[in-house]
């Protein structure tokens, strides 16, 4: 019995020598698990410092769209212009494309127009040797009048083909030239003489050796003209 007492109190005084160490290890220091909450409260001041940087990567951002946008503003104003200059050029196409075409429409006879004025060259001149036969003709005696009417009706059958002749000329826009007496154009006559021509202005046209044609205002066939020189005084 008294042995059993022994064993209790050595017991308690084993416990209490543990909670003595215990509250002395208390008193030391904190407690294993207070290493967990000092982790808790350094992520709590993490996630403070989070919040702070916020507002930084807010005016970052706008900072970017603000360039972006820059960027996409100067890239509309470039295609602006290139479509503008595409339009610009396209437009100017089209109006030549229209002159081209009027031009062809206007001048586009001009070739066969020069096979024409030769035919009226032809008229002409069939009907100047006409009337010069018929007025001989006419010299030589009464004997002859039959072949002088002849003459006569064909030469004016002549003319009225040569008329009708020009008014399709005229129709179409191909007109004669009417250079006498007006002053020598490079464009429009070719010089084959000079001529004294008393009363005409030296350097004038003085004299037609072949009638010149215009188209429209273009020139054909250049007039084969005699330019006027100046007369020495007696």
């Amino acid at each position: 019995m008294a042995t059993h007492l022994l064993r209790c109190s050595r017991n308690r005084f084993c416990c209490l020598g543990r909670i003595q160490s215990f509250i002395s290890k208390i008193n030391e220091g904190p407690l294993p698990y207070s290493t967990a909450a000092k982790h808790r409260s350094s992520g709590d001041d993490c996630h403070g410092d989070d919040g702070a940087d916020e507002p930084t990567r807010s005016v970052t951002n706008i900072e970017q769209l603000e360039l972006r946008a820059s960027r996409l503003g100067e890239q509309v104003q470039s295609l602006n212009e290139k479509y503008k200059k595409a339009l610009s050029d396209s437009d100017m196409v089209r109006r030549r494309t229209q002159k081209f075409v009027e031009d062809a429409k206007l001048f586009g006879i001009q070739s066969f127009c020069r096979d024409l004025v030769e035919v009226a060259d032809l008229l002409e001149l069939v009907s100047r040797e006409l009337r010069g036969e018929g007025e001989q003709a006419g010299l030589r005696g009464e004997a002859q009048r039959e072949a002088q009417d002849t003459v006569e009706a064909l030469c004016r059958g002549l003319v009225r083909v040569q008329e009708r002749l020009e008014a399709a000329f005229s129709k179409h826009g191909l007109e004669k030239m009417l250079p006498v007496g007006g002053r020598y154009d490079p464009h429009q006559h070719q010089i084959v003489c000079h001529v004294a021509a008393p009363g005409v202005e030296p350097g004038a046209v003085a004299v037609v050796k072949q009638e010149g044609y215009r188209l429209h205002g273009r020139t054909v066939r250049h007039a084969r003209v005699g330019i006027a020189m100046a007369t020495q005084a007696p």
